[in-house]
């Protein structure tokens, strides 16, 4: 069958070049390759799966093609709106962020990055599920380490998806690593503690506990990190972490951010890192657009 192309329409502060530099910051990532100037992705709408190619369209958009569609029609609509809602969403193209750059061009942390990856979007993790995983596998260590963890977990529970001689994998299913036990996960090299967590994490989206919808449903960040929290291993900053790469409520702040703040130490030419109360008073005009701030900041760094 030939592949499917689509146009998605972008907002005019976009720059998939941007997008893309950041997308290549590891050689590592397993959830994504990118080639030719294009990235390729795995999707899947349950049983049906296939793999999105993602790249700048000569009409100013994005092209959106989709390799290894299932031949029935069913299937195929079935994953053309499940692509077209994911793209959408992982590159945040429903976001206006003309009132961020106007309060970042007067800041002095953020008037630099704005204008070095202008058009750059809070690159999103549309998945709950991986999300939370990627929060607690990034709990103090480096992202290097971090990247391995990930492939690790990913090529051993994943879904391997082939489309041109190629794999690609989605993200294990809450249902898979809920199954597992913490010896299970032991080859992984990854703490007791972590094993506990991520099991912890897939039992709670496996049985409902825990969705995407119902953390939108609560209605405010206060509200979302208060029921995030309330699960084992999930402290304030992996909170706010699902919430700006998931939920992609602009207000979330993972203030304690290591990554954060070196990026605010490097910007104001500090010989230490930041106190809290000065993070408060440096964020102080952030407001409302705290995750996206935080985002700019570390892509000076990675």
């Amino acid at each position: 069958m030939n592949p499917i192309v689509m146009e998605l329409q972008v907002p005019k502060a976009f720059s998939f070049e941007k997008n893309i530099a950041y997308l290549q910051r590891s050689a590592n990532e397993c959830m994504y390759r990118i080639e030719d100037g294009f990235v390729y992705k795995a999707i899947a709408h349950g049983e049906d799966k296939a793999v999105m190619k993602v790249g700048p369209s000569p009409g100013g958009g994005l092209r959106l093609e989709l390799i290894g569609v299932p031949a029935s029609v069913e299937a195929r609509d079935r994953l053309i709106a499940a692509a077209q809602i994911y793209v959408k969403e992982w590159f945040d193209l429903d976001q206006d962020l003309s009132p961020f750059y106007e309060l970042a061009s007067g800041d002095r942390l953020l008037q630099e990055p704005v204008e070095q990856f202008h058009g750059l979007r809070l690159m999103g993790i549309p998945d709950l599920f991986e999300a939370l995983c990627w929060g607690i596998i990034g709990q103090q260590i480096n992202l290097a380490f971090a990247y391995t963890l990930k492939r690790r977990l990913v090529e051993s529970y994943g879904t391997p998806v082939e489309a041109e001689g190629v794999t690609h994998w989605l993200f294990p299913a809450p249902e898979r690593i809920a199954s597992l036990s913490v010896t299970d996960l032991e080859p992984l090299r990854m703490t007791v503690k972590k094993c506990e967590y991520l099991i912890g994490a897939a039992e709670a989206v496996a049985s409902g506990a825990l969705s995407k919808e119902r953390l939108i449903a609560v209605g405010s960040l206060r509200e979302a990190e208060k029921l995030l929290t309330g699960m084992r291993g999930i402290g304030p900053w992996t909170a706010h972490y699902a919430i700006m790469r998931c939920l992609r409520l602009p207000d979330a702040f993972p203030i304690d951010d290591v990554g954060l703040h070196n990026a605010i130490k490097l910007q104001l030419g500090m010989d230490r890192k930041p106190t809290k109360p000065e993070l408060v008073a440096l964020s102080e005009g952030w407001r409302g657009w705290e995750a996206y701030a935080t985002f700019y900041l570390w892509r000076l760094l990675y």
